[in-house]
């Protein structure tokens, strides 16, 4: 289990009240990012590698989701 208590939480620049869009990253962990819901930071987070979150933000950078 990652220990999240000296996660370093920001708000994703996307993430504003008029897109519904609530997302929270941690990337000041040792060796992964962490990902929450800021509007419910008490139901956890999702824990990424490093590389695996650089590829999503790559895929995400590339269109490769309908969002």
């Amino acid at each position: 289990m990652t220990d999240l208590s000296r996660a370093e939480w920001r708000k994703a620049s996307k993430s504003t009240g008029s897109n519904g869009g609530c997302v929270e990253i941690a990337a000041n962990l040792p060796c992964a990012t962490a990902i929450r819901d800021s509007t419910r930071p008490g139901d956890g987070a999702h824990i990424v590698t490093r590389p695996e979150f650089a590829a999503f933000l790559d895929d995400m950078k590339n269109g490769r989701y309908d969002i």
